[in-house]
This record gives structure tokens, sequence and C-alpha cells, in this order.
């Protein structure tokens, strides 16, 4: 409050005052009007000039122990700074908000030390809250927004200045960190990523994290928009006119691997336990699928030119289409059929390919249909009052289908036996479905059931594969992490950019940052815009790269590519991923199952507060222990590998030389036939 001006108590003769300035002539009264004039005009500009002066155009709006969120008045934005520095962690642009309208500096929640609320009359209002943490040493807020009218967009961008941005979307070439990838507004839902490039990767969550040691989660029940405008900044948004709230959780940690470390935690011990890796090396088959019998000779091939190289280990994966023509085949018992399909591929063992789609044409289908008992079965539209309910038909490999109704228990339970006993006639040790991710509803603008909201489809129908039991692969994650499920990754180009060879270690840094440890990479070479790999150069190095992965995969054996020198390294290859890789995976993966870390690991794992280390994505770590360092530039013998963790030693692999960390090797050699490593 302002205390009142003091004033005189004596009178002051009227009388006398009014008579002076009645004698005044009319110059005089005009120069004392134009002195008034410019005394008002002085006081204003004299308060205006105080108030720039005095008045920060940040505000603090509510602080914790650890860190404090501020408004910025000039750009109406959210800052979030770390105490008692005041380092700078984040900043948010508001959307859909006067950004020159300041808070007040007391807000209607005053009376709560935890909170802070504002209102934008007629827009939205804003709620600030201290959270309780997610675990020692970090500091968690809760931002609310609410709109006030159902034409309000609401509208939140996380910049990018400064700050590497991890975790989000898998996208079609993948980028580490998240900076440099490029998307228009579009929903957060997982995708087909050859059906549609531009939309977002079949593994994803709502959680991003930030190199200020910062992190991102929003709940799920959150309908989300995600944009990403490179190298400046991601958006999060509401869907137009539906008046929906958007809500998230912000978390503050020291640095970018605490961060992550905080919000790891464990996975559940019951559903982990006994998780044994893939049988390496995969063999894909790409032979004739006309006939059962076409696909018997064709396996019977395969398996004695992998015999005849002595590469007769492994798996052998029959896709779909191939699966679906042996599935069909009633011409022998099961039990005889079974010891057929088991010695289609001795001493390999036999993966299958299902899906949760059905041609509306195909005897699956139509037998489904037969007394009325499909009327679940299948995802359907919602019918209108007195009507009956229509399957939702979708595309899939190009034929019409319908999709597997994963909310109907008695849908899920027929599913789940077919997928059984189609294992045990067929002889197959796993069986891997492709079209996990996607909403079907969201793609054709139907409205979906609340429980297949966003990638409730996904979770729902990963949930019920998990108990096919540890031989089951899908083709997406979305809050799966915790399942036993072998996740496969998304096709790649057969080139060396980041559709191709340059997109397999940032792929595999977002899929282990996320969770999804037990992935199985995409065939040596590429599968993605051609057939066999016509660059030796570059099997060689996606070869090198995918012995350090849980799995390896081939699409194209190695005789058909390339010469007796990369046949023979192959066969080097698959050994040390025996010998060397899979006991380091096997020893980490104790470690994510205690602690929910993950096993491949960024450079800044050992060198979190390194901004260099920030913008690797071309190297990784297994555990604290194995640098993986590979060349991915076509034609090049040499290239610069930064060592983590100041303080600790790293013992070359090919030259026995020992390494300070903290520093980076300057033009390191390596042939083809080479691939840096070293063991800390």
């Amino acid at each position: 409050r302002t205390m009142p001006l003091s004033r005189h108590t004596g009178q002051i003769p009227e009388s006398t005052w009014t008579l002076g300035f009645r004698e005044m002539t009319e110059p005089w009264k005009g120069a004392v009007g134009c002195l008034g004039v410019a005394v008002f005009f002085a006081m204003t500009i004299g308060i205006i000039s105080w108030q720039a002066l005095e008045q920060s155009p940040e505000q603090w709006v509510l602080r914790g122990r650890a860190a404090g969120m501020l408004w910025e008045r000039g750009r109406g934005a959210l800052l979030l700074r770390a105490l008692p520095a005041g380092r700078p962690v984040l900043a948010i642009a508001v959307g859909s908000v006067p950004a020159t309208e300041p808070p007040p500096p007391r807000d209607r929640c005053w009376h709560d030390g935890g909170q802070f609320c504002y209102s934008w009359e007629e827009d939205a209002e804003l709620r600030l809250s201290l959270e309780p943490p997610a675990a020692p040493g970090t500091e968690c807020y809760g931002v609310r927004w609410t709109p006030l009218r159902p034409d309000v967009t609401l509208k939140d961008c996380f910049s990018m200045a400064n700050v590497s941005w991890y975790g989000g979307p898998s996208v079609r070439a993948q980028r580490w960190p998240l900076n440099g990838a490029e998307s228009p507004a579009q929903p957060l839902v997982s995708g087909d990523l050859s059906a549609n490039p531009e939309g977002f990767g079949p593994v994803l969550e709502r959680y991003f994290l930030g190199s200020t040691g910062v992190t991102v989660t929003v709940a799920p029940d959150v309908s989300l928009l995600l944009s990403l405008e490179s190298h400046r900044q991601f958006c999060l948004e509401t869907p137009a006119g539906r008046a929906e709230p958007l809500h998230y959780q912000l978390c503050v940690s020291a640095d970018v691997a605490a961060a992550r470390q905080h919000t790891a935690g464990a996975p559940p011990e019951h559903l982990i336990r006994d998780f044994p890796p893939c049988r390496s090396p995969i063999w894909r088959y790409h032979g004739p699928e006309g006939s059962a019998a076409r696909i018997r000779r064709g396996l019977r091939s395969l398996v004695r030119r992998l015999k005849r190289h002595r590469l007769q280990e492994g798996v052998v994966a029959l896709g779909e289409r191939g699966t679906a023509v042996l599935a069909a085949t009633d011409l022998v018992p099961s039990r005889r059929r079974k010891r057929q399909a088991l010695a289609l591929v001795e001493p390999l063992e036999l993966s299958i390919t299902l899906s949760p789609y059905a041609g509306v044409t195909s005897p699956l289908f139509l037998r489904s249909l037969r007394g009325g008992e499909a009327a679940g079965y299948w995802l359907s539209r919602q019918p209108r009052p007195g009507g009956s309910s229509i399957p939702l038909l979708t595309t899939w490999k190009g034929q019409l289908c319908a999709r597997l109704n994963v909310t109907s228990e008695a849908a899920l339970g027929w599913y789940l036996a077919r997928a059984r006993r189609l294992r045990q006639e067929l002889g197959a040790t796993y069986v891997a479905f492709e079209g996990v991710e996607g909403n079907s509803f969201l793609e054709q603008d139907v409205p979906a059931p609340a429980e297949l909201e966003g990638d409730g489809y996904t979770e729902v129908l990963a949930a019920a594969l998990a108990t096919l039991g540890n031989g089951t692969i899908i083709s997406a994650g979305a809050r799966s992490s915790h399942l036993p499920l072998f996740v496969q990754m998304s096709p790649l180009r057969s080139d060396w950019s980041h559709a191709g060879l340059k997109g397999l270690i940032p792929s595999v840094l977002h899929y282990s940052l996320l969770g999804y440890n037990f992935f199985i990479p995409d065939a040596v070479g590429g599968s993605v815009a051609g057939a066999t790999p016509g660059d030796p150069e570059l099997f060689v190095r996606w070869l090198q790269i995918v012995t350090f992965l849980p799995v390896m995969a081939f699409g194209t054996p190695p005789w058909l590519c390339c010469d007796a020198w990369v046949l023979n390294l192959t066969r080097q290859c698959i050994q040390r991923h025996r010998d060397f890789v899979v006991p380091l995976l096997l020893k980490y993966s104790e470690e994510w199952q205690s602690l929910g870390y993950p096993i491949f690991r960024p450079a800044w794992w050992l060198s979190p507060t390194d901004p260099a280390a920030f913008t690797i994505e071309d190297e990784f770590l297994i555990g604290d222990e194995v640098l993986v360092a590979p060349i991915t530039e076509k034609g090049q013998t040499w290239r610069d590998i930064y060592l983590p963790g100041e303080g600790h030693l790293w013992l070359d692999t090919n030259t026995a030389r020992v390494f300070d960390g903290g520093t980076t090797l300057r033009n390191y050699s390596a042939s083809l036939a080479e691939v840096p490593v070293f063991v800390k």
C-alpha cells in the first residue's frame, strides 16, 4: 500500500488565490497550463522508466529446494533454473496465451507454497505444483494447462538451444540427439515407417530427456500431438477443438546420466527372470513361397548352403506369407507334420511370423464368421443405437483386412491358442508378430474405445503376447519395455544415410534408452530399396556393428553378396558375438533387471557434463566397460574417437595401447577388416 502524501494543516486563503489567478493575464494562464501538462508527462515517463529499470523481465513463480520456475515476460515463457546458482535447465515457450501479460506477483494459490496458479481470462489456466520426487537427488514439477474455451489449442514448445534431447518417438532417419529430426505436428502414436515414412516409428514413449539433466514425461491419458522443428524446438500440443487439458511432469537432476538413472525403475522381476538371449544369427528366408512343397524345398536348400559354408547355427526365419501357406496345409497328421517341420531346418531352429490382421477373403477370417462368433473378434466401428457392429476394415500389405479386437477376451484367447498350436505343429522355437503398432481408429478418423486411445492397442496386445513365453518377437513397443519380449527394429535402407547405416547406432541408443534392450536389428546391409546389397563395403561395416548387438540377422547370405574374404569375416564375427558379446549382455541384463539402466549406453553416460559427448551418434557403450566406435562413412578408413569418462583408462583391443578417458583420438586408423573396440 502507498502512504498518503502529507499536507499542511493550515488553511489557504481561498479568496486571495482565486483573486490572484483571475487577475493573471491570458498569456500567464497559458504558461501555467503548459507547465502542468509538462510535469504530468515527466512524471508518467519517470514512472514507466522506473518500472522498466526496477522490474526484472523474469519473475519467480515457484521455488523448490533444488530448482525453481520463472516467468519471462518478453516472450511469454516458463524457465526452469537449478538452484542455488540459477543454472539454466529448460525454456518452454507458451502458446495460445497472451505472451506480454505477466502473471501477478501473488497468484490464486499464494497460500500454498507448493503451487502457483494463474488464469488468462477466456483463454487458459496454468497450474504449477511441486510434486513428490521420483528418486533422491531429483526434484519434480507438475505443469497443467486447462483450456477455458473449446477453440483454445494448448501448445508448449521446449527449446533446443544449448539442450540436446533424447527419447520420444523413433523416426525414419533416426538421429541422436533428437535435435536433428524434423516432423510436422501429428499424434504421438506408434506407426509403420514402411507404410508412412513421415510418421513416427514403432517404438516410442512419452518421455524426453534433456542434456541439462531434465526429463519431460507426459501421462498416457493425455491426447497429444508432437512436432519436431530441427535444431529449434519440439512442441507438445492438444488436438484442436476438443478442449482437453495438457499436463506433464518436469524432473531436474544434477546431470543427464543422473536424470536417466533416477527415472529408470527396475522392471518387475517376475516378468523378466530367465530371459535368455535369442539364438543368433537369424537367417531370413527369401525363397519361393507359392506352395508348401516349394517352401519346404527352399528351406532345405538354405540349410544345405549354410552347412556347406560352415554357418549351421542360429535360426531360420519364415515370413508371414510362408507361415500362412504352411499353416493351411492339412495333408498329414499333426505329429508327423511337426517331425517334418523340425527336419526342414535341423540343426537350426525355426521362427514363424504372424500378425493381428486377416484378409477379408482369407480362410481365417471366413472361418471366424461361422456361427456368428466373430462379432467381437475384430475391431469394429461403434454401432449406432439399434444397429449392428461392422468390422473396421483397413489395409495390411496391400490387402483389405480386419484387425484383431484385443479388448475381447474371447478374441485374444482364440488368437493366442492359434499361435500356440501353429508353433507346436510347425516345430517353431520363435514366433514373430508383425503389425502390432498403430491405431486403426486414428488412421481412419473414427472414434476409438477409451482403452484403445493412443497406443492402447499396442500395449494391450504386447501384454497378451508376453504370455506365450520368451521366444516371442513383436514389431513395436509402447509402455511395454518391462515385458519379456524381443522387439524387431524397423527396416533400414541399403545405403550409408541416416535412413540406412548411419541410423543404426542412433536407433540402438534410442531403443535402449527407452528400456527396449532386447531388440533384433534389421538384416545386415539393410532390407529396404533393393534386393541384395550391391556394396560389399556397406555389408562389412554393417556386419561390424551388429556383431555387438543382441542378435545378428541376415537377409542376404554373405556368399551371395560378397567374396570369400567377407564370408570368412562373417564366421569370425559370429564367433566373436557368441564368445565375447553374449556374456556381456547377460552381465548387464542383470543390472538392467535390478536398476533399470540401459544395456547400450551413449558416451555421455560416463561423461555427463561434457558437451562434446552429447552429440556423439556413431559410438556406443556396452554397459560401462566396452566402447564400440565403428566407421559409418563410405570409403573411409579413419575416424576421430571420443573416449568418455575422465579418469578412466581404455585399452585398444586392436593395438593393445592404453588411452586416457575424457580425450579424443584424432584420425584413428581402421581398415575395412577392423572395427575400433576399447575395453575399460
